[in-house]
């Protein structure tokens, strides 16, 4: 059974990824009621940390790169975290020795917390320097 379910994630995860790859490489989330939209937005009038995030990977899988990152400069992280975990992954499958993960630290999720807490309250301040984080 837990051969069968590393199976399904190996297999599931990718095919998840490129199904939604394609979702928003085909629908621009500015143009279809049906992507959803935030509820925390929707209730409060203030941007989340993801607000954006539909809009600036639509923009990304066109290659609009630096639009993308204007909708939500926090998706540069995500790339980033996902990319070394992917690096760090496929390096430890090549060499028979183990390399640390930096994602694994102890203070790390701390670190990514303060980031994306930050974030949140610097795109929800109205002031000149602040508005080119509000998507």
């Amino acid at each position: 059974m837990l051969r069968t379910n590393s199976l399904l994630i190996k297999i599931g995860i990718p095919i998840a990824i490129l199904t939604l790859g394609i979702f928003y490489y085909y629908f621009n989330p500015t143009s279809f009621a049906f992507t959803p939209q935030c509820p925390f937005h929707f209730l409060t009038g203030f941007h989340c940390p993801g607000c954006g995030s539909q809009r600036a990977f639509h923009e990304i899988l066109h290659g609009n790169i630096w639009t993308g990152l204007k909708h939500n400069f926090l998706i540069l992280l995500a790339f980033l975290v996902i990319g070394y975990k992917l690096y760090v992954s496929f390096i430890n499958k090549s060499t028979s020795k183990k390399n640390n993960n930096l994602l694994h630290h102890n203070s790390t999720p701390w670190i990514i917390l303060a980031i994306v807490l930050g974030f949140w309250i610097l795109r929800n301040i109205p002031l000149e320097p602040f508005l080119i984080l509000a998507p």
